[in-house]
């Protein structure tokens, strides 16, 4: 899996899950529970990973509904 978004922000958290949930793309949420740790205060950040094979196609439909500036480089590092 590679990593798509990296964000605190539970909105766009929220927001980039429906859209690859709409669009049949798999995707795993990692660190949802760090927030145990850390008190609810939304220091660690989520990460939205998806597999290698629909990488790609998740960055695509993210930029088009403009979330493009929340995508981790090229989702490759």
């Amino acid at each position: 899996m590679r990593e798509l978004v990296r964000t605190n922000d539970a909105v766009v958290l929220s927001a980039i899950e429906a859209l690859l949930k709409s669009a049949n793309i798999a995707h795993l949420v990692a660190d949802r529970n760090m927030s145990v740790l850390e008190g609810s205060i939304g220091i660690f950040p989520r990460r939205i990973l998806v597999d290698e094979d629909e990488l790609e196609k998740a960055r695509r439909l993210l930029a088009e509904a403009g979330f493009g500036s929340e995508l981790r480089g090229d989702g490759r590092d």
